[in-house]
């Protein structure tokens, strides 16, 4: 399963690479085929519209999108959110993969109660 890691960049210290850097590695480890941003940009200085052009090209070709924390305060991944959900991709918290089985993503106890809740609710 391909995945695109989206969060928060601007404002960070080192445009939040570290932290993009950490989770896909452990989303690769576990298996997924990861698409980091802070790859694709790996410079700092580039534009921001420009960064958003190269980093949504790449997303169109993934099978979903895995969220960091903070994704929401954040402009670009709350664009980027908006886009893989309005395209039908799926949408994960990053912190709540835990492997991947065939095409299927294993996801947190936790995260499966939470989805339970929100279904009752």
């Amino acid at each position: 399963m391909k995945l695109y890691l989206a969060g928060p960049m601007t404002g960070y210290a080192e445009l939040n690479f570290p932290m993009f850097h950490a989770e896909a590695a452990r989303l690769r480890a576990l298996g997924f085929d990861i698409v980091n941003p802070a790859e694709i940009n790996a410079g700092t200085n580039a534009e921001w519209l420009v960064c958003m052009r190269a980093d949504i090209k790449q997303l169109l070709d993934c099978d979903g999108i895995a969220l960091l924390p903070r994704w929401n305060e954040s402009r670009g991944a709350s664009i980027e959110h908006n886009l893989a959900r309005d395209l039908g991709l799926r949408v994960f918290q990053a912190r709540r993969l835990m492997g991947i089985a065939g095409d299927f993503p294993v996801i947190s106890q936790d995260a499966v109660i939470e989805l339970l809740d929100v279904e009752t609710a």
